[in-house]
């Protein structure tokens, strides 16, 4: 199970994952609380790459054994437009403030690890509920990006590396400091894995040389 943050660089190292482990990756992509939820509720997994909050809490459930936890990656907060469109000033907090009202649609996913941050921003900028008839919220992976990429919405946060490679949606960058949240990603191993060694190497190799570039190149810090 793997968040959707990790999605481009896991779909990237696919060859060299199942080189390295000797196993075919099955995988299953979704926001972190998503395939919590999952989890909880018994679905089957050897490993999974969340959110560390979440991972943390799922290790505490005793849903993931404590001693496969990794930290992998780290990633920022970002604002993108339709493909193609002029991508507004949000570097400050009053030209991000400009650029939310002056938004017919604002699309993100309510379950994604930056939605309460983007909440938080949205009430500090002091626009909550001026915007509040303008979200366009939307729990299914990569619907956000895909209302502005058809046109539906002009803008949608999420992680970086969401919406750099995905189609139709360019990337406009960072949020502004004042709000920007750095969202760290840690894997883990199933307690109940039915494959623990597989799942223990796929740790391995993602927090190894191999991996971090990809990850660097996707938007992502190494850890």
């Amino acid at each position: 199970m793997v968040s959707d943050s990790m999605k481009t660089v896991v779909e990237d190292l696919t060859p060299q994952i199942e080189q390295a482990t000797g196993r075919k990756l099955v995988m299953q992509f979704n926001s972190s609380k998503n395939l919590r939820d999952k989890i909880q509720a018994g679905e089957p997994f050897d490993a999974a790459i969340l959110t560390s909050n979440v991972l943390d809490d799922l290790i505490k459930e005793g849903k993931i054994a404590p001693g496969g936890r990794a930290e992998i990656a780290r990633a920022s907060i970002g604002m993108g437009v339709r493909a193609g469109a002029t991508k507004p000033d949000i570097s400050t907090a009053e030209s991000m403030r400009r650029t939310l009202m002056n938004a017919k649609a604002i699309s993100f996913n309510p379950t994604g690890a930056s939605a309460p941050h983007i909440n938080d921003m949205l009430a500090r900028l002091g626009i909550a509920q001026a915007v509040k008839s303008k979200l366009m919220l939307d729990s299914e992976p990569g619907r956000p990006q895909m209302n502005v990429a058809e046109g539906k919405a002009e803008v949608v946060f999420s992680l970086i590396p969401e919406i750099k490679f995905f189609p139709g949606v360019d990337l406009v960058g960072p949020i502004p400091a004042e709000f920007q949240a750095q969202i760290d990603t840690a894997g883990g191993v199933a307690s109940n894995a039915h494959d623990p060694a597989a799942a223990l190497a796929l740790m391995k190799f993602l927090t190894g040389p191999v991996a971090a570039p990809v990850m660097k190149a996707k938007g992502m810090q190494p850890r």
